[in-house]
């Protein structure tokens, strides 16, 4: 792409209530921004001091380039900021937990119920031969038992990869073997729109694949429970029943590793971001108090999935680290009815509401009328995670949930950063389209592909210029991958944005630099669609593309060649799509399939997704010198 791009930007501002920034835990984002630079070890010292710490840090920052550690030697165990201080600190009947599921259960985890269920399953783990720096599988709907599990792995030191519910067995397969886990924790169903999702019946087609798995726990949800393999698997419930009630926390140096999480990388297979104990318990602590402006008395909602990015660190860690309320619902926006949302915001007197613009702009098309309905005076703050919220979007969000009143936190970050980068803290201007400023705590930057700033009203690369507390520290088992992100434009680390700048230092995210797709807020790899693609007896090759949507913000488009004497008619394309979803789940299924005779290719072999892309929405390809053809 050019070094830099000229991008016309229109600006409209919305001034939130004096009283909004008067109470805010940060409220002179100017202030503290300045003190933030002059003494950035200082500044993130003073907030690791908030959390329990078993031995203090030596030293706050270790930087030699490209690589990082914080709190060096400090020794700490995330969860008993998450839980041990809230029970002895007078939260320990305060709701950590409000559950609903979609069938219509519901259940209260207070903090000293969350402290017991975490334990016993700790000891459970262990029980089963888990020790410390094992990693250990969860592939679980949105239930409780979701985030006690992963609080229970981290309270004895195991290391937790989450895998999205929504994912098919190759994929979960996949993660599991890349992470080498030794136990699967899993349940027979979800239930989605009124319909079950066989997790136990796909966990157990990924096994097949997985020889390094010992055990499995299952939860069951159904009745009557389904019928186990005495050998491997085990009960959920019978492993917590038989455990014993306390288990201490491991004391963990701060850089040992918390998790690992995959995301999608634009080329090859995903990538399993390593985040750490120490760095990533400060930064989703600051993040979640600072940017959310958590109070004593919230009640929080955030809308995402345990397991993404966005559930770990604003649905798991950092609300209970806060000690806040943390509203947990299994069910989809707009079922039974495009109000079920704002039900539940109205019955639970939900205060800050955090979502996808995917979701924004899916309640919109249901029209005013149905928010309307509901209670919505509880909200206090809005925020929006996931892709950028256009500006239509954030008016509408602004206007029929917010009443005009609510400040919105439109952040921006990803898997590997851990924690929030870019946003309008509360009481600050908001500027629709506009993510915000870079918060106290992080350096972030537009640039051109040497790394020099872009002038306001530029495109570029949006990268960071220091290093951050809950960065990640490697991709696992691949080292290299991660000083890509160091390495490609020098000293800063690429995040794979574009962006533009304004005069007053907003940031609006334009879109990805690379072959990621972001469907639905999700990031899907184009590698990954591709490869199952071509896994299929009739595809010889494949190339996918995001396609604007105004409801998701992309749709994946697919171009495919057959093999010599395959038709395209005969249900093929529903065939694939099939295929697709069994490999990868329903969320990197194409929206649309095109077949052609041939791809467009460098002389290299590789495939010119761009021209593709180009030629679907009518743009120049701009240079096209290296095609084949």
């Amino acid at each position: 792409m050019a070094e830099s791009f000229a991008v016309k930007l229109e600006e409209k501002r919305y001034y939130p209530d004096p009283r909004c920034r008067a109470t805010a835990w940060t409220p002179d984002y100017t202030r503290a921004y300045s003190e933030f630079l002059r003494d950035p070890e200082g500044f993130w010292d003073r907030i690791a001091r908030d959390l329990d710490w078993f031995e203090p840090w030596d030293r706050v920052r270790e930087w030699n380039y490209p690589y990082a550690k914080w709190f060096v030697n400090g020794k700490l165990n995330i969860t008993t900021s998450c839980l041990d201080r809230h029970v002895a600190g007078g939260r320990k009947d305060k709701p950590a937990i409000v559950w609903h599921g979609e069938s219509g259960e519901k259940r209260i985890l207070s903090y000293e119920a969350l402290h017991r269920e975490v334990m016993r399953f700790a000891n459970g783990l262990s029980s089963l031969g888990v020790n410390k720096g094992d990693r250990v599988c969860i592939y679980m709907p949105l239930v409780p038992e979701q985030v006690v599990a992963m609080l229970a792995c981290a309270r004895i030191g195991a290391v937790h990869s989450v895998v999205f519910g929504g994912f098919g067995p190759d994929a979960l397969a996949m993660r599991i073997n890349d992470a080498e886990a030794k136990v699967l924790v899993t349940a027979d169903v979800g239930y989605r729109r009124g319909k079950t999702v066989p997790l136990r019946k796909l966990a157990s087609e990924a096994l097949a694949q997985t020889p390094g798995v010992e055990k499995v726990v299952v939860l069951r949800r159904e009745t009557p429970g389904v019928e186990l393999d005495p050998d491997r698997e085990v009960d959920y419930a019978d492993l917590v029943a038989r455990a014993a009630p306390d288990c201490p926390a491991e004391a963990m140096d701060s850089e040992d590793p918390l998790f690992i999480l995959y995301t999608s990388g634009s080329t090859g297979a995903p990538k399993g971001i390593v985040h750490t104990c120490g760095g990533y318990a400060v930064g989703t602590y600051y993040t979640t108090r600072h940017v959310f402006d958590v109070k004593e008395n919230d009640v929080y909602w955030c809308t995402a999935d345990t397991g993404w990015i966005t559930g770990h660190s604003y649905i798991v860690y950092g609300p209970l680290e806060v000690g806040t309320t943390v509203v947990l619902a299994e069910g989809t926006p707009d079922y039974p009815d495009p109000g079920a949302y704002w039900q539940l915001v109205q019955d639970l007197g939900v205060t800050i509401f955090y979502t996808a613009p995917t979701a924004i702009r899916m309640f919109m098309r249901y029209g005013d009328e149905w928010p309307a309905k509901y209670n919505l005076s509880t909200l206090r703050v809005l925020g929006s995670v996931g892709e950028p919220l256009n500006p239509e979007a954030f008016e509408w969000y602004y206007r029929a949930i917010g009443g005009g009143r609510c400040p919105i936190v439109d952040t921006w970050w990803q898997t590997e950063t851990g924690m929030h980068m870019i946003t309008t803290m509360v009481g600050e201007p908001m500027k629709p389209g506009f993510a915000g400023k870079p918060i106290p705590g992080a350096v972030v930057d537009v640039v051109d592909r040497t790394g020099k700033p872009v002038p306001p009203g530029t495109g570029g690369f949006l990268v960071v210029r220091e290093p951050w507390p809950a960065m990640l520290r490697t991709v696992h088992g691949n080292d290299e991958r991660y000083c890509t992100y160091w390495k490609t434009i020098p000293g800063c680390y690429t995040a794979g944005d574009l962006a533009v700048k304004d005069e007053d230092g907003y940031v609006m995210i334009i879109g990805r630099a690379d072959d990621l797709i972001v469907v639905a807020g999700h990031n899907i790899g184009t590698a990954e669609v591709e490869s199952a693609l071509v896994s299929h007896d009739a595809v010889a090759e494949a190339a996918v593309i995001g396609k604007p949507d105004p409801l998701k913000g992309n749709v994946i488009k697919a171009f495919v060649t057959l093999r010599v004497g395959v038709n395209s008619g005969d249900g093929l394309t529903d065939d694939l799509a099939r295929h697709v979803r069994k490999s990868l789940g329903p969320v990197a299924v194409p929206a649309e399939f095109e077949f052609m005779d041939r791809l467009p290719k460098t002389r290299s072999g590789k495939i010119m997704r761009r021209v593709l892309k180009a030629r679907e929405l009518g743009m120049d390809p701009g240079d096209i010198s290296t095609l084949e053809e």
